[in-house]
């Protein structure tokens, strides 16, 4: 691999674009690979053994295309998979992701933490080593939320039927004493105008695309892979259906993505 290799970035299906938009502005000069595992969303109600497969397929693939990096955008995938990950590709930079449970228990006047997320993270023992590493001292309210990575693999990211899935998981964290709210699914920062109109405008609502990007651009630059100079690349691929996601892709990070599909042994 060299400078010149590209970082794949996958997800189970367009959640992980979020953390892709936060890498693109801190690393403009890299040659990006987006896999979108559409195929197999939503994750959050896998198997932890179906995730992990998943995990080895699409990083033989990035490997096959001489990836220099991964990122896993994913929190229910880096959950059951970052470790086995490492140990499959020692030589690969391998990123994940994981609810910023750190900097809301600094935040939080109240003692309160309120997290949404998949019902895969919160059920994972990776993410209950988090919240008594970081925030011991912290009360963690939880609330899985699939139907909101349903809404936004159907573009729905405003309007009435985004309003009321959003209403009464917020209002159940508020009314435990949340006064910082984690958005613990890559997925949900595209909902953020709804949870924040609905938590109210002065609740903090952290997610982690940028500490992702800043990390990976670290892990680049200590590794000599850092490209500093010339246009950077995206590509974008899915397991599923290729228009669908240029439609997706189109409404929520820009218009005129190269897109294509995965080749089929890799799905």
């Amino acid at each position: 691999m060299s400078r010149d290799s590209l970082i794949g970035v996958y997800d189970s299906g367009v959640g992980g674009l979020s953390v892709l938009r936060a890498i693109r502005e801190a690393l403009p000069h890299e040659p990006l690979l987006y896999v979108a595992d559409t195929a197999h969303v939503p994750y959050g109600d896998k198997t932890q053994a179906f995730v992990l497969r998943r995990a080895y397929a699409l990083a033989d693939y990035f490997v096959s295309r001489q990836a220099k990096a991964m990122v896993v955008a994913c929190n229910t995938a880096t959950a059951a998979a970052i470790a086995p990950l490492r140990q499959r590709h020692p030589d690969l930079i391998i990123i994940g992701v994981e609810p910023a449970i750190k900097p809301a228990a600094h935040l939080t006047h109240s003692g309160v933490v309120g997290v949404f997320a998949t019902t895969g993270t919160l059920a994972s023992p990776k993410f209950a080593t988090l919240v008594q590493r970081e925030a011991p001292e912290v009360h963690i309210v939880l609330h899985p939320c699939p139907e909101w990575v349903r809404l936004v693999e159907q573009g729905k990211l405003s309007g009435p039927d985004v309003d009321a899935a959003v209403r009464t998981p917020v209002a159940a964290l508020r009314a435990a004493g949340a006064d910082v709210l984690v958005l613990g699914c890559t997925h949900f920062p595209f909902l953020r105008d709804a949870i924040q109109a609905a938590a109210g405008p002065d609740v903090p609502l952290l997610e982690t695309g940028a500490p992702v990007a800043r990390w990976l651009k670290h892990q680049l630059h200590q590794h000599g892979l850092l490209r500093t100079d010339g246009a950077g690349t995206l590509r974008l691929e899915t397991t599923g259906h290729a228009p669908t996601l240029a439609a997706l892709a189109s409404q929520l990070l820009a218009p005129g993505l190269d897109v294509g599909e995965t080749p089929a042994r890799w799905r």
